[in-house]
């Protein structure tokens, strides 16, 4: 088939990328291998989210919101649109249908009066706490096999990888 394109090859080195979706070539360096590591994860994180949303009737972006607000406490809309890469209108949408289903509530913020802070509504989150509850213990049953030094590693690297990948700055409140 002489008219496709085949994928760009592997650059050599510690800067190489592999073809965008092409096949990946072998990891050669301990980077190589933490980044296909990663991107797994990330894989099977997504489709068990997907799952777990299905099941609780929400849409992944949904679910993505709940964890976001579970992980960074209440929050305004503006804030959430800056941590999820959401539109304002996206974000709006979403807080709706997650409001209507009693996952949260809306109330003025008291630190200023033009916007809205949106908490969790715990009574709803049983269901979904349940659903995570075997993946988080078994995670902890596994992170208990490792040595405190790696750990910190772990900490460390993902702190770094969250600063570094953050354009919306999520570690900060603004």
């Amino acid at each position: 088939m002489s008219g496709e394109k085949k994928p760009k090859a592997a650059k050599t080195g510690p800067n190489r990328t592999a073809p965008v979706l092409g096949v990946l070539p072998e990891p050669v360096t301990l980077a190589d291998r933490v980044v296909i590591e990663i991107r797994k994860f990330i894989a099977a994180a997504i489709f068990f989210n997907s799952r777990a949303a299905e099941k609780a009737g929400l849409g992944l972006t949904d679910m993505q919101m709940l964890h976001t607000l579970q992980l960074y406490g209440p929050s305004t809309p503006g804030r959430l649109a800056a941590w999820t890469g959401l539109s304002s209108g996206g974000v709006t949408v979403a807080l709706d249908r997650l409001e209507k289903a009693g996952f949260i509530h809306r109330a003025p913020n008291p630190d200023d009066r033009r916007s809205l802070l949106v908490t969790l509504a715990p009574v709803r989150l049983g269901k979904l706490s349940r659903m995570y509850a075997d993946v988080e213990r078994e995670t902890r049953r596994l992170l208990a096999t490792l040595p405190e030094s790696d750990l910190e590693a772990v900490v460390r690297f993902f702190t770094v990888l969250g600063e570094a990948h953050d354009g919306s700055d999520l570690h900060k409140q603004s």
